[in-house]
């Protein structure tokens, strides 16, 4: 699924962001723990360039804990980078932040007198605004359960020596990698009216019939078919929650839109939806079918060009008869 879903004030926001980034001692980039490579902002990097990163998995209660030990272990690989899980419902998860914020700052920049400045950044949704209430211990950002609440960056005081720069979340102008639009999707981070409820839910169904079966019939019960495609058992789980239109039919909206709610609740268990060797695969994919696009639109340009010719081509001709 392609999604290409870039309000306004996201433009605005990537603007203000690189404007300030000279300011920025240190990048703090929240991600998903359920999605942490497509809750990754590939502008980012451009945008950040040199600067240190400390990416703090939000949701680890929600994710599979042995995917998110793998991930913290990829993202930690780098002496530029480092990597910590955290969830809500640990509020002790938290206190680790600032000191692995002071380990990344750079010794030429330690010894200045203003307060270092974190730049706080992350996708839609992924719990920018809840992770600064509870560094600051005070509701200084609005958080909410549905993407593009923060619209404009502030600056907030977490003690005499630090700085944070709220911003807000940006999603990139198109997501080209398919089942990352999927994952987004999925997880929340783009508005549902944007998508497919149903479509979506079919996705997130094949993922979790194949890899987390187990969990799926422990919520909706031993005789949920996981043989057959998603779609039937979409309509099974349609049809035992009451999800049904007019004649007894499933509403496949609904059951999706259920499905979805259930998923981004926690109520199957800890649910990973990518691992560190799917991103390796999917991004050799993803490069390789954006190659052939260009070679194929580049390959319009040249028959335009051709045929453009000809036709000056002929019409010249026809002025020297």
């Amino acid at each position: 699924m392609s999604i290409q879903w870039f309000p306004g004030h996201m433009h605005k926001a990537r603007k203000e962001m690189a404007k300030v980034l000279p300011e920025i001692d240190v990048v703090l980039e929240v991600l998903d723990a359920r999605i942490p490579w497509s809750s990754e902002n590939p502008m980012l990097a451009e945008l950040a360039r040199d600067k240190p990163v400390l990416r703090v998995l939000t949701k680890a209660d929600l994710a599979d804990p042995v995917q998110t030990h793998q991930w913290l272990a990829l993202f930690s690989a780098d002496n530029q980078r480092d990597a910590l899980a955290i969830s809500s419902s640990q509020p002790s998860s938290y206190n680790e932040i600032p000191q692995r914020l002071k380990a990344l700052v750079t010794p030429a920049r330690s010894q200045r007198l203003k307060p270092y400045v974190a730049m706080v950044v992350g996708i839609p949704n992924v719990g920018k605004s809840t992770l600064i209430n509870k560094l600051t211990g005070r509701v200084v950002a609005k958080t909410g359960n549905e993407p593009a609440i923060t619209k404009r960056q502030q600056l907030i005081m977490l003690n005499e020596a630090w700085r944070l720069r709220d911003t807000p979340g940006v999603l990139w102008p198109k997501v080209e990698n398919v089942s990352s639009g999927y994952r987004l999707a999925a997880t929340g981070a783009v508005r549902d009216t944007a998508m497919d409820s149903a479509e979506v839910a079919t996705y997130l169904l094949d993922y979790l019939i194949a890899y987390y079966p187990d969990k799926l019939r422990s919520r909706y019960g031993d005789d949920l078919p996981l043989v057959d495609d998603s779609v039937s058992a979409l309509a099974f789980i349609g049809k035992r929650r009451g999800c049904l239109a007019g004649g007894a039919l499933v509403d496949f909206d609904r059951a999706g839109r259920l499905l979805l709610q259930e998923f981004r609740q926690g109520l199957m268990g800890g649910i990973t939806l990518e691992t560190p060797e799917m991103r390796a695969q999917e991004q050799v994919d993803t490069d390789k079918r954006l190659a052939e696009i260009a070679l194929k639109r580049e390959a319009r340009k040249t028959k335009n060009v051709a045929e453009k010719s000809a036709r000056q081509a002929r019409k010249n001709a026809t002025k020297r008869r």
